[in-house]
Parts: structure tokens; sequence; C-alpha cells
């Protein structure tokens, strides 16, 4: 066994097809700071995706996507025509590129795989055909056929065809927001089917805020096209911080904590009520999971636009989500990039919802599974002690037995109906 390289920031490896070179996928910090683009002193999102070439002869990385603005998130190199093949997040999408490695600025090119949401490419080890499964907005998995050399994609497979045919989907559009600092902020909507512009919906507002942004692949762990299936709107922004948009855009998240997020999500939802005359601005819902979760929780301490809320596995204290959580200081270092609680009061404090409690009015519906061990019950247990002794309308539901995610079938349902309910 020989050892090669000793790199935190560096999480996978891949050999080139004759053995000479190593693909390297880790953090734009990997190789001090190697794959950084961005000004001096700014830290960046060690959760956006990057790429290193290391050669076996010379014992010395090479960035590859220094200035390339995708996150690359998966990466294979292809035994049949030798490139380097990435799945990453592109804004809103997930999108296969490829590149030959060589000297010069790496051309990257997007592989038409025929998704709006790549989930993974199978690659030839001969010949110029591979397998991808993905998704879109309302479009159920799907299985292509991409011709590597056509640059082209076919169906394959489509096993939902049946089970899904008789289901109307309502359409799905991108939409931009003019923010008052001059800046746009991406953002998508989904409408109901039968959407009819003559009329007044309801709206929902759904967000992450954290590391990613929010995808365009189908269902997910919060279904907008169910939610539009019962004849909401529903508007996701993307607020600053997250992966896919550039590393100046990514390293907005570390440190900021609502800071800049939840005055994008309020004012980027004020732009979405005055461009839409449809949307009843009496009946306008927020909802947000784990970053989300928090966001959600610190946005009704700052604004009363919302009719409602909803916060599953949000963090209503930064500093015991950063001591008790699975992951809490671990993600701190990225997100809470050299700011600790006994050093950096404003954040862990001025930030957290439950400091900041009786400034919430909106009636908030807390979710949250009793096994959680990423975000601790506790964190929406105290928030809603808080909330109690405050005399302020608050629910909350703990699903018994489930972690992060509600996985059980029957929960689930239960669940998303407490959710719409």
């Amino acid at each position: 066994v020989e050892k090669l390289l000793d790199d935190r920031w560096i999480g996978g490896a891949e050999f080139s097809p004759d053995g000479r070179t190593l693909v390297l996928s880790g953090s734009p910090s990997a190789f001090a700071g190697l794959g950084r683009n961005l000004p001096e002193g700014v830290q960046a999102n060690d959760y956006g995706g990057q790429l290193y070439l290391w050669s076996l002869d010379e014992r010395a990385p090479a960035a590859l996507t220094r200035d390339f603005v995708p996150d690359v998130s998966q990466v294979a190199w292809c035994a049949a025509d030798g490139m380097i093949y990435a799945r990453c997040i592109d804004t809103q999408f997930s999108n296969i590129y490829r590149v030959k490695p060589g000297k010069g600025t790496p051309a990257w090119e997007r592989v038409a795989t025929g998704f709006g949401y790549t989930d993974e490419i199978v690659l030839p080890r001969k010949g110029a055909t591979a397998v991808a499964r993905g998704t879109d907005a309302t479009t159920p998995n799907r299985v292509h056929a991409v011709d590597l050399r056509k640059n082209s994609a076919r169906l394959l497979h489509d096993p939902g065809a049946t089970a899904w045919q008789d289901v109307v989907f309502g359409q799905s559009e991108r939409w931009v927001a003019p923010l008052p600092n001059g800046e746009e902020l991406d953002g998508r909507i989904y409408y109901p089917p039968g959407f009819d512009p003559a009329r007044t919906y309801p709206l929902i507002v759904y967000y992450y805020g954290g590391t990613s942004p929010v995808t365009v692949d189908f269902g997910g762990r919060y279904p907008k096209n169910v939610w539009a299936g019962e004849g909401y709107v529903v508007y996701v922004p993307e607020p600053s911080g997250a992966t896919g948009y550039g590393q100046a855009f990514a390293a907005r998240h570390v440190n900021d904590w609502g800071r800049l997020t939840a005055t994008e999500v309020i004012e980027s939802t004020r732009a979405f009520l005055a461009a839409h005359p449809w949307a009843d601005p009496d009946a306008v819902g927020c909802i947000g999971a784990s970053y989300g979760g928090f966001l959600t929780e610190y946005v009704i301490t700052q604004t009363d636009l919302f009719a409602a809320a909803v916060s599953h596995a949000g963090i209503s204290s930064i500093s015991s989500y950063w001591g008790e959580g699975l992951w809490g200081y671990a993600y701190g270092a990225r997100a809470l990039a050299d700011a600790f609680p006994w050093s950096d009061r404003d954040l862990y404090v001025e930030q957290s919802a439950l400091f900041n409690a009786d400034k919430i009015t909106t009636p908030l519906l807390l979710v949250h599974g009793d096994g959680d061990t990423n975000v601790p019950v506790g964190e929406s247990d105290q928030l809603f002690t808080a909330l109690k002794l405050l005399g302020r309308e608050v629910e909350y539901v703990q699903i018994q037995g489930q972690d992060h995610w509600v996985l059980d079938h029957e929960q689930r349902i239960v669940w998303n109906d407490t959710i719409l309910a």
C-alpha cells in the first residue's frame, strides 16, 4: 500500500483508463485552496464540488473545475472515449458535463441526457451508448439511451407510463425575482392543473436556503406537484448560498444564517405578489425543512407577511444544534466557519428563532421525527415551549420512530396530510 496524498477536503478518486492519472473530487479548499475562485478573504462554501487531476508520475495536483460554474457531485472517467464525465448541480438542474483532459483551459460540454434532473449516468466500457436515469419537474423517473457521439438521447424505458397515465400535472416554469438591491433571484413556479389567471390562488413559498438549490427533480421529500394538485400555486425561490450558481454565490452561505437569506425570501415573495395579481396576498404560507426549517422559523421573526408557516426538523437555536446534532459542529465547520458560541454571540444568539420567539406572530406548525439524529428533536421542543408560554398559535407533531427523513409509507401520508391541513 502506497500513500499518495492526505487532504481533508478530498472526498473521492477515480482512475484514468490508462491508470496513470487520478481525477479527485473535493471542495474548493483542497490543496490549500487550489480550487478557489474567490476574492482574498472570502471563505468558500466547502459543499461546492471541485475536481482535480493528480498525475501519478508528477505527484502534483491540477485544478480542473476552478473556472467551471456548476458544482460537481459525482465523477467518472469513461474507458470508451477517455473523457471525464461529471454529474453537476447546475442552478435548478442536475446535468452531465464532460471534458477531454489535456493542456490549456478545459472545454466542458453538456451531455444531452434528455432530463432536467439527471440522477445518474452509466458509461460504456466500449462503444458510444450510455444509459441515464432522471426526471423533470412534472415527469417521473425514466431511462434514456444516450448516444455519446451524436450527443443525443432517446427513451429506453418509462416505468411510470401506466401508473401516471390518469394524473394531470400543472405547468412549471422558471421565474426570476427582482430584488430591491438590484440583484435577481432565481426561482420556479408550480401551477395547479387547469390554472386560470382570472381566479385568485393561495400561495405556498418553499425553499431550502442551505447548501444546495431546490432542483427540478420530480416528487421528492416536499412534493410541489402534490401541493399544486391541492389548488395552491407553489413558488420556489433560490436564496443566496446555494451551490450551482458559482463559487461567489455559494460562499454567501458561510456564517449567514438568515442575515441575507431571510431578506431574500421576504423580498422575493413580495416581488412575486406584485408581479402576479392572481396570488392572494392574504393567503401566503411558507415552508422549509432542516436548514429550510431554521429559515422558516427565523423568517417569521422578521415579518408578518405569511398567514401560516411550517417548519420540519428546523433549527431553533444554533448553539444547541452545534453541540448536539450528529452533523452539528461538522456542518458548522462549513456554515459557521471560525465562529463558535463563545466567540460570536451575535451569530449564535441573534440569528436563532428561540432567542427571538417573542417576535413571532405567524401561526406555526412544527413537525419533527422523534428519532432525528441530524437535527435533534429538542430544537422543535424548545421553540414550541417558548411559543406556548407566549400564547402564540403553534402546533407540534412528532413522527414516531422516524429520523431526519420520514420514510415509513403510512406515516408519510399522515405527515403530508398534516402539513396540508
